[in-house]
C-alpha cells in the first residue's frame, strides 16, 4: 500500500463564528469521517492547521501569512494507505470539508530510501 495526503482547502470566512455546540458538531462530524478510515485500517495521521503562519523564500525574503495572496487556505490534512490514488479519493467521500464548500486535494506521498 501507498500513502496519500488529502489537503483541506476551503475559503477563510472571517465571519463564521460557531457556538460552542456547533463546534462540538463540528468536531464529531470530522471523528466519525476519520474513525470510518480508521476502521478500515487505513490511517495514518491527521492535523489541523493553525491561522498562523510565515512563508520563507529561497532569496531569504520572509513574509507574514501562509498563502496572503491566495482566497484558499489550507486548513488541515490526514495520511491515508491505499493501493492507488483511485481508492484514495474514494477514501476522501464523506469529508467534512466537502459538506462546506471546501476542496479535497490528494496527492501521493513519494518515499526516498537514506
Amino acid at each position: 500500500m501507498k500513502e496519500f495526503m488529502m489537503l483541506f482547502r476551503s475559503e477563510p470566512n472571517p465571519n463564521q463564528n460557531p457556538s460552542p455546540e456547533e463546534m462540538q458538531k463540528m468536531v464529531q462530524t470530522w471523528q466519525d469521517w476519520i474513525g470510518g478510515i480508521a476502521a478500515q485500517d487505513k490511517f495514518v495521521a491527521t492535523n489541523a492547521l493553525g491561522y498562523q503562519g510565515k512563508t520563507v523564500q529561497g532569496n531569504g525574503v520572509i513574509t507574514d501569512g501562509p498563502y496572503a495572496e491566495l482566497k484558499e487556505i489550507v486548513g488541515g490534512y490526514i495520511v491515508v494507505k491505499a493501493e492507488n490514488i483511485d481508492e484514495a479519493v474514494k477514501l476522501s467521500e464523506g469529508c467534512p470539508t466537502l459538506a462546506m464548500g471546501g476542496k479535497v486535494e490528494v496527492r501521493d506521498v513519494m518515499v526516498f530510501d537514506m
